[in-house]
């Protein structure tokens, strides 16, 4: 049966309203540059899928600001300038928040922070900080401390305590094998990485965490953020917005579980 004119009229116009409703509220689309290879914190499976803490975090960000996301792999030199080409809309992918970087992009508040932490044997107790977390001097007299030479854990040692007896190292890997022999009573280095390469390997097995996380932002910076171009404020406020949920929910304690026995961020960042 044919339709009179108007209501012919009134059909199409209800059709263009509904495909107008159904565009309006369609999910935005975000790229998302990471490198894809810097496991355990973005990376491929062996089935080819991205996994990772900063894989984690833009999923459970997208889905809390209902965008669809689009990941784009990308060598980490290249990083920055291939967002200001527009090439993607965000940065999770481990970088560190700098003053330097800031001059070219923008970021959201910190989803994972960058501290130090001492390790040492099981057998020795050492009691190596007050009840506030700082250091106490005295402590430190008599023991061998090793650390990286040139890394912001050298620094701190130079600045806080210069008193202590500092042993230098070139690498991690003679750092480590100097702890196990006992030519060094502790060291100070990153406790991501102590974990991963050490403390969750049979080498590491008699050994432990001395001590609180340090994480002073004068030495090791506010941490790592979602990058983007400068000038963006609304995706700014909604991602930090975004954050706040995922750390309040203690999703973003989940994250890191999946990988490391500690948490990743500071619970006063969602406040």
């Amino acid at each position: 049966m044919k339709l009179p004119i108007f209501k012919k009229l009134a059909f199409g116009l209800a059709s263009v309203l509904t495909i107008g409703m159904v565009s309006s509220v369609s999910a935005e689309t975000l790229r998302v540059g990471m490198e894809c290879t810097y496991a355990p914190f973005n990376y491929r499976t062996a089935d080819g899928e991205l996994a990772g803490y900063d894989v984690d975090v833009a999923n459970g960000v997208g889905r809390i600001i209902g965008a669809d996301l689009e990941f784009v792999c990308q060598e980490w030199d290249g990083m920055i300038p291939a967002l200001l080409a527009n090439k993607f809309d965000l940065i999770i992918a481990s970088m560190s928040i700098t003053e330097k970087r800031m001059k070219k992009i923008d970021f959201s508040g910190p989803y994972r922070f960058s501290t130090g932490r001492m390790l040492g044997p099981k057998s020795k107790e050492m009691d190596l900080f007050d009840d506030a977390g700082n250091p106490i001097p005295d402590n430190f007299k008599g023991l061998r401390v090793g650390l990286e030479r040139a890394t912001t854990y050298s620094n701190w040692f130079e600045e806080i305590l210069p008193g202590a007896d500092v042993v230098l190292y070139d690498g991690s890997e003679p750092l480590y094998l100097d702890l196990q022999n006992g030519r060094v009573d502790l060291i100070m280095t990153n406790p991501m990485k102590a974990h991963l390469k050490f403390l969750s390997k049979p080498d590491g097995a008699g050994f432990e965490f001395k001590g609180p996380t340090v994480d002073e932002v004068k030495y090791f910076g506010i941490g790592v953020g979602i990058g983007m171009r400068q000038g963006e404020d609304d995706l700014k406020g909604r991602l930090n917005t975004a954050l706040k949920e995922l750390i309040n929910s203690g999703e973003l304690e989940k994250y890191a579980l999946k990988i490391f026995p500690f948490k990743l961020h500071k619970d006063e960042w969602g406040l």
